[in-house]
């Protein structure tokens, strides 16, 4: 919720930033549409970044460390799998398991 309002207020402040800049005041106005453009690639960047908690158990590579938690979004149980090849880590329900 806190994410999606400051990702409206950040695209508004970014259009009005261009908007102004591009048609009413001039390009001196741009630099105030930095901040506005670094939240909103953040934002929409941080989706891709953190992955899903997935169900099926990682194959070959993956080793299942001590690491364990509960996702405060779902209530559920949580494993982490470590692949030391690519420094991956995946985030596996831990329901069935054990």
């Amino acid at each position: 919720m806190l994410r999606a309002a400051i990702l409206i207020l950040a695209s508004t402040a970014l259009a009005g930033c261009v908007l102004a800049g591009c048609v009413l005041v001039g390009w001196h106005v741009l630099p105030f549409a930095v901040l506005p453009a670094i939240l909103v690639c953040a934002l929409l960047f941080e989706r891709y970044v953190y992955k899903p908690i997935r169900q099926d158990i990682p194959g070959a590579g993956w080793e299942r460390t001590q690491e364990r938690f509960t996702d405060p979004a779902s209530g559920c149980a949580v494993v982490v799998y470590f692949n030391r090849k690519t420094g991956e880590r995946r985030y596996v329900a831990s329901a069935g398991e054990e």
